[in-house]
């Protein structure tokens, strides 16, 4: 086990695990988020198309990893490096639960310092459909 990919719901736990396994392992940790946002005094911004995609592909070339997030444009690439994909599906009200807290406390593990803020509709909308997209994303792995 040295490229392991953790998706899930937003607010299914994926950074929390993925700081315990890298803890546990050694293995490098990569949160996806952190290569997609630019973070900023009052909120993120989304990095360039093309910073991204190289962020994404000079951590995916690292010998070993462990990388929590979804991005689902991405997961076939991502999950075709990997050789161990875990999949973290608590229920949908404990996630929806964890997101609303998160956000509106402000402490979001990698947008550190931003203010709190109540979760745009769409985001929540796609937290509590998530498991019903899940079987979407498994057609797609390698």
């Amino acid at each position: 086990m040295k490229r392991v990919l953790i998706v899930g719901s937003p607010g299914a736990g994926k950074s929390t695990f993925a700081q315990e396994l890298a803890a546990r392992t050694g293995l490098p940790l990569v949160h996806l988020d952190d290569l997609y946002w630019e973070k900023e005094q009052l909120g993120q911004q989304e990095v360039p198309r093309s910073v991204w995609q190289q962020r994404l592909q000079d951590a995916l070339a690292g010998e070993s990893w462990i990388m929590d997030g979804n991005y689902n444009s991405t997961i076939t690439m991502r999950a075709a490096q990997a050789d161990t994909v875990l999949f973290l599906m608590p229920p949908r009200e404990l996630c929806l639960w964890r997101v609303l807290r998160r956000e509106l406390s402000g402490r979001h593990p990698h947008f550190a310092g931003t203010r709190p803020r109540w979760p745009d509709r769409e985001f929540l909308r796609y937290t509590w459909h998530f498991p019903d997209k899940v079987t979407g994303m498994l057609e797609h792995l390698p």
